[in-house]
């Protein structure tokens, strides 16, 4: 078995693993030809931030860690508004709620902390993304900072510590240049050069965020591309200068992609105008609406009295709309769903107790954007048109960077076909670390052999009604399905 003395996780969020190229990106792209590339690593359904993260730091899909969604309405928690996972006050609230934990699966941060190995984590993303990597960072006796302050992490001292070292926080601005230059000083030089953890992770919020609001490709877009990468270069410098550098893994990956966006269809108020009174997630209110309802290239949408053939209705109306791609209903069904035509929540892994009634995702393709780039579809805003998004299930949305290098390789370099993705990233850590995954976890350790010649069994179903006929492909792997692509069929 493939073993570390100390593990280093670098997660670039958003990036798209086509976009790792010697002109773009030369410090990753030769990091990559060095080591083993899983090429067609896969994210998870919804193909969200807090979603993947959470699949990161448990090793599982949403069936399993229960964050169905970036927000979903939980009235469990709340009946007042959608649930926000990005706020901490959000989080904070559920906890409350709940008696307990938001994210009740085993971490990789409760494991590593049963084994007495210590984990630092330095995070720009949301504070709802920061908790998830590590959500009992302090009874873990962990340190988590983030770039957000105070308020964004389980243990502020950490905060006040790289402040008195590196001076006041970062301004925000887009793209997230200073943000990515301060992070990656506290990162090299306090955590991997003072604290020394056992295990080190560090979040950039860029791409993701420049994709968004500056578009795919977009000069300021490779700008920010370019500023990650050399930061990138400067965190393997401070690796390779240590005298244990050889035992020391290298893991490199991004939680999701992006497709960039065509145009906007505004679900939540044609809903409205069919008689379905809509509440949007981002109103902070139901205010006595039939639904709730979130957005992006794709969203839940709930009954809020629990009517089920409103449900049926409404489902049945958005297989009739040519802005739909896919729709999904809970069913015992492990394909179909509950209403004819649509696919079952089980089939992408969403399950979980807290699943919405239903699930939509918007049109989308593989033709190229304004700049050359495969991936186009439709968002319900949120971002400037043409901007990046991501949730769905196109093939660019659920390619993720997944690379490992330094003492987590151990066989010949280059990239692989081998089914995989983000729920392999917390097994494979503990793994190098000599720790047993728990029976939680359905990812796997991808330095042993047989994971890497793994060959996938794909497998295509469809379903659909009248007009409508929505596709999704898969790939096999033991028990688990890595999704590779879905979307609506072309009549």
């Amino acid at each position: 078995m493939q073993t570390a003395s100390r593990v280093v996780v670098v997660v670039f969020d958003g990036l798209r693993p086509d976009m790792v190229t010697p002109d773009r990106m030369p410090n990753l792209a030769s990091f990559a030809g060095e080591s083993l590339w899983f090429r067609e690593a896969r994210s998870v359904f919804p193909s969200m931030t807090r979603v993947a993260t959470s699949s990161i730091s448990t090793g599982a899909p949403p069936v399993v860690h229960g964050i169905v969604g970036n927000s979903f309405y939980y009235p469990d928690v709340t009946r007042d508004f959608v649930l926000d996972t990005s706020l901490a006050e959000d989080v904070a609230l559920a906890e409350s709620r709940l008696s307990g934990p938001l994210i009740a699966a085993e971490t990789l941060g409760d494991r590593l902390a049963a084994h007495e190995k210590s984990f630092a984590v330095v995070h720009s993303g949301s504070a709802g993304s920061t908790y998830a990597i590590n959500p009992r960072a302090a009874a873990n006796g962990h340190w988590t900072f983030s770039v957000m302050g105070h308020d964004a992490t389980r243990t502020p001292h950490a905060i006040d510590e790289v402040v008195e070292r590196f001076g006041p926080l970062p301004p925000r601005t887009l793209p997230r240049f200073e943000e990515t230059d301060y992070v990656t000083r506290v990162f090299a030089e306090h955590v991997l050069g003072e604290m020394d953890p056992d295990v080190a992770l560090i979040w950039f919020n860029e791409p993701d965020t420049s994709f968004h609001y500056k578009f795919l490709a977009s000069a300021e877009t490779d700008a920010i591309m370019s500023a990650v990468d050399a930061a990138f270069g400067r965190i393997l410098t401070a690796i390779r200068g240590r005298p244990d550098a050889d035992e020391i893994a290298v893991i490199v990956a991004s939680d999701h992609g992006q497709i960039s966006s065509s145009g906007v269809a505004d679900i939540a108020t044609l809903l409205t105008e069919a008689g379905h009174k809509a509440a949007r997630a981002s109103s902070r209110a139901i205010n006595g609406a039939d639904i709730t309802i979130t957005g992006g290239n794709m969203g839940e949408i709930r009954m809020v009295d629990g009517d089920m053939d409103r449900r049926d209705a409404i489902a049945r109306w958005l297989m009739q709309r040519d802005e739909i791609g896919m729709v999904f209903t809970p069913s015992d069904d492990p394909v179909h769903g509950a209403v004819d035509g649509t696919f079952s929540t089980a089939l992408v892994g969403l399950d979980h107790a807290r699943q919405p009634e239903l699930v939509y995702v918007l049109r989308s393709g593989t033709e190229a954007d304004a700049h050359g780039l495969p991936g186009l579809g439709l968002i319900t805003g949120g971002v400037p048109v043409g901007g990046g998004m991501h949730g769905g299930l196109n093939r660019h949305e659920l390619n993720t960077v997944l690379i490992l290098g330094g003492a987590a390789n151990s066989g010949p370099a280059g990239p692989t076909g081998a089914p995989s993705g983000i729920i392999d990233i917390a097994p494979t850590v503990l793994d190098l670390l000599g720790i047993a995954a728990p029976a939680s976890m359905r990812g796997t350790n991808l330095t042993e052999i047989e994971a890497r010649r793994q060959l996938a069994s794909v497998s295509t179903v469809e379903a659909g009604i009248g007009a409508f006929r929505q596709q999704l492909i898969t790939a096999r792997r033991g028990n688990h399905l890595f999704l590779i692509h879905g979307g609506r069929l072309s009549t």
